[in-house]
Order: structure tokens, then C-alpha cells, then sequence
């Protein structure tokens, strides 16, 4: 049964949703934009079902008690910062890492950053940041797919008027309905909330995506990436394998968005489980 926490640490109170004993081996699920923990609602079941402690934060600006006005602090090495305090005050000195969208590129940057604390990483949709920086500069087709980054590091203000308008048309039309409606329902009530939009758009201000890069990762690494994802190209997922030197399995889902965690739930849950299984130790 998921449970829901608060998980106290020196930025603040973050929310979390979490399943599975306690002293079960520690999985932390990091969220992408504009979405939040209940994403990984299914993953969660599924791990703490296995035996596996899985807990998913809303993450810095999502949960209401860690969500500062200023943009610089939506750095990176804030947000790696916030996946480490978690992870102390969670008792785990290592722990298995997943993330999606955003939620990879920071567990990617963990992952290189911090090796010694994780045990395994999963990246969903996000490539390796090195790769995914050169195909931002260099590939016209990522660039055509990532244009809408312009109007999310826009000022502030501007881009959460777009979003927002028409009963947040732009945002449903991002989802494009791969999503289940309580999700959509429950993001959109969310981000309506006050600052709430401006602090996730603050990870795309305070972060210029081209120019982000990651150490080769040297911890078992399972990469997802979809045909049909819309904001991801095949340059930078292709070119993943050369950025990790550990073991390394990459899996293309045919057909499916770049939704993955709620509109393959089961597909992704069952690679997720096989690679944590894999790699144990």
C-alpha cells in the first residue's frame, strides 16, 4: 500500500509517496516537468510489492515547502544536492536511482557526480546530458523538437500565461492524452497553485539545457527511450552508450510517447525490476 511522507532536510519538508518495508533495499524515483511523484504511482506498487523500498519525492518546487522565488536557486547542483539530503535522511548510503525527464537529467548528473552513493541508475526519455548538449547545438531535428525550451526560459510570467490559458489548453496538449485524467487533473491543480508553475519552469531558467554535461557514468545503467517522444531525438539517445562505462542496456519502446512512466506502466515497470534484479550487489 503506498503510503505518504514528509522527508525533512535542510532546504525543507519534501512530499513523498512511498511502498515496501522499510529495511527493503532503497529506490528513489525522480519525477520530470510538469508532473510530480504520483507518476511513479505504479512503479512504486510494483517495487514495495517486490520487497524494495521505493519512495518518489515531489521534488524541488513541487512540494510546496521547498519551492524558494529565486531562480538560481533551481541550479543543478541544488537539485543533486536535494536527491542526496533525501536520500541521508531515508537512512540509505546507497540506493538504486530512476528518473524521468528532468528527473534523469538529475539523476544522470548524480549518477557521474556521486558513484560511491548509487548502486544502480535508471534514465527514462532524458539521454546522457553530454550528448543531449551536443545534439541541442549541433542536430537541427533535436533543436525543432526542443524549441518550446524558448518559451519555458522566457521571463517570468510569460511562459506560465501561455501554459496556462484556456483552462491550460498548451499543458493538456503536452500530455496529449497518454496520461491517465486523475494525473492531468491532479498536475493541473497543482501547478495553478500560487508560484507553483514559476518554481518548475525555474529548473529550465536556472539550467541552460546546451550547455549541461555529466562525467561517463560508471554504475549499471538501463536507458529508455521511446520512438514516439516528441521532445527527444534519436542523436543524443543513440550516442548514450558512449558515456557509460559500467554495464549498459539500452531499450527502445516502439510506439509509445514520451509519457513512458504512465502510458507504459507495466512495460517499464517489468525492464526496472529485471535490471535491479541484475545488478543486486
Amino acid at each position: 500500500m503506498t503510503e505518504h511522507l514528509g522527508i525533512s532536510t535542510a532546504a525543507g519538508t519534501f512530499d513523498a509517496i512511498a511502498a515496501g518495508p522499510e529495511d527493503g533495499r532503497g529506490v528513489l524515483l525522480l519525477h520530470g516537468f510538469p508532473e510530480a511523484a504520483i507518476e511513479w504511482t505504479e512503479q512504486v506498487d510494483a517495487l514495495g510489492r517486490a520487497g524494495y523500498r521505493a519512495v518518489a519525492p515531489d521534488q524541488r518546487g513541487y512540494s510546496p515547502s521547498v519551492r524558494p522565488a529565486d531562480v538560481r536557486d533551481y541550479q543543478l547542483t541544488d537539485l543533486t544536492g536535494d536527491v542526496l539530503a533525501i536520500a541521508d535522511e531515508l537512512g540509505w548510503r546507497r540506493f538504486d536511482l530512476v528518473g524521468h525527464d528532468w528527473g534523469a537529467a538529475v539523476a544522470w548528473q548524480v549518477a557521474g557526480d556521486h558513484p560511491d552513493r548509487v548502486r544502480t541508475l535508471t534514465a527514462v526519455s532524458v539521454p546522457h546530458p553530454t550528448p543531449f548538449g551536443e545534439a541541442l547545438r549541433e542536430d537541427e531535428d533535436q533543436q525543432l523538437r526542443s524549441h518550446y525550451i524558448q518559451t519555458y526560459r522566457s521571463s517570468a510570467g510569460t511562459a506560465e500565461k501561455q501554459l496556462l490559458a484556456e483552462d491550460a489548453l498548451a499543458l493538456r496538449r503536452a500530455f496529449d492524452y497518454k496520461i491517465p485524467p486523475s494525473h492531468l487533473s491532479e498536475y493541473l491543480t497543482r501547478l495553478r497553485e500560487e508560484g507553483a508553475l514559476t518554481a518548475a519552469l525555474n529548473w529550465y531558467r536556472a539550467n541552460p539545457l546546451p550547455r549541461l554535461t555529466a562525467p561517463v557514468i560508471t554504475v549499471p545503467t538501463l536507458y529508455v527511450w521511446s520512438t514516439e517522444d516528441v521532445a527527444i531525438g534519436s542523436a543524443a539517445a543513440l550516442a548514450t552508450d558512449k558515456w557509460v562505462s559500467a554495464a549498459y542496456r539500452f531499450e527502445m519502446l516502439e510506439d509509445i510517447s514520451h509519457w513512458v512512466p504512465e502510458e507504459a506502466p507495466e512495460l517499464l515497470t517489468g525492464l526496472l525490476l529485471e535490471h535491479l534484479t541484475q545488478f543486486s550487489q
